[in-house]
């Protein structure tokens, strides 16, 4: 069984990174004014009219096909909103995003993306990224660029563990049922029950003897206040 999840980071761009984020955006607005004019969106029709123009872009290809899978999952989600009867507005990326399932490499604990012409960017990344990937057993399948993260998609495989047996538990005020295909066992939890009914009563009681203790205190100290201003009025000459 394939398990697929994301390790992500904190990343700042660099200016050349930041451009191919812009550029990114960019292919991927132009991919879905493409794919509204030509009613497009699915990524095998939409990459056919939109591949051929984003060539005006200079990036590495690889960015070209993901901008346009970009594309046609908005698209294609625009899509199922109108048949659903949901009025959508027109569809746009709004942030800074570079995403990418190709020509990547992880050497040395960096991820190594071109930035075309023969140009390369070098993200360090951090001993829990580092980490992760050390397994054997880890693939990564893609990265996803953001103006403050790294985020990588990693799949692995597992091996499915089967099922010998099933247990059932059925728990009630009081009583507990665990039960098997061989049979089932009921377990007897009234002592419990009636043991917090004796701490709640507990509780209670101590609770009023508080109070009562504190308005006593509270009556006592009125009293010896009247008591002493009574007193300071008797002692004064006439």
């Amino acid at each position: 069984m394939l398990a697929v999840k994301s390790v992500t980071q904190s990343y700042r761009p660099s200016s050349r990174v930041m451009d191919l984020l812009k550029v990114f955006r960019l292919m991927v607005s132009d991919s879905i004014k493409i794919g509204l004019e030509t009613d497009s969106s699915s990524l095998k029709r939409l990459s056919t009219f939109a591949y051929g123009r984003l060539k005006r872009y200079s990036c590495p290809s690889a960015y070209r096909l993901n901008a346009i899978s970009r594309a046609a999952g908005i698209l294609a989600s625009r899509r199922k909103s109108l048949r659903r009867g949901n009025s959508t507005r027109r569809p746009y990326l709004a942030r800074l995003i570079l995403v990418s399932c190709y020509g990547f490499k992880i050497r040395d604990g960096n991820l190594i993306i071109p930035l075309g012409e023969q140009k390369f960017e070098r993200i360090p990344l951090a001993p829990h990224t580092v980490l992760v990937l050390s397994d054997p057993l880890v693939n990564v399948r893609s990265f996803t660029l953001t103006q403050t993260s790294l985020s990588l998609c990693i799949s692995k495989e597992l091996v499915l563990v089967e099922c010998t047996g099933a247990v059932g538990v059925d728990r009630n005020l009081r009583n507990l049922t665990v039960g098997d295909p061989d049979g089932a066992i009921q377990y007897d939890l009234s002592g419990a029950v009636r043991i917090a009914d004796r701490m709640r009563r507990s509780y209670a009681r101590s609770e009023e003897m508080t109070r009562g203790s504190e308005e006593n205190l509270h009556q006592s100290t009125a009293t010896e206040d009247i008591i002493a201003l009574s007193t300071s009025f008797t002692t004064q000459p006439n």
